[in-house]
């Protein structure tokens, strides 16, 4: 599996896209970055696509957007997941991040393991 070289570019606009909240980080995870609320990774950055974690209706709803796609390495794609289309703008990828962070925050805080 082939892993794809992000640029500074590329991750500076996954970060200005990911909203400032309680439990939100953005990490450095196999050469990219992902976005985390309570420890649950709600966007990534696979180059170069974002892709978004979604509840069931927000999946069905981003699936029938002409553009999305699958998220993640070709051969094995992340189920939940759905990359944003190239031709949303800013506003528009912003609204799905935060559409994910608001789900994912609805989830069960990810507990460390020891």
């Amino acid at each position: 599996m082939k892993m794809p070289k992000h640029s500074d570019e590329d991750k500076a606009l996954f970060r200005a896209l990911v909203p400032e909240g309680s439990g939100v980080e953005v990490k450095p995870m196999f050469g990219s970055v992902g976005a985390f609320v309570n420890g649950n990774m709600f966007a990534g950055l696979f180059s170069p696509n974002i892709g978004v974690k979604l509840d069931p209706q927000g999946l069905e709803e981003l699936r029938a957007i002409e553009g999305s796609g699958p998220f993640g390495p070709e051969e094995r794609p992340m189920g939940g997941y759905l990359s944003l289309p190239a031709s949303f703008s800013d506003e528009q990828s912003t609204a799905w991040v935060e559409r994910a962070r608001e789900y994912v925050a609805t989830l069960p805080p990810k507990v460390k393991k020891k």
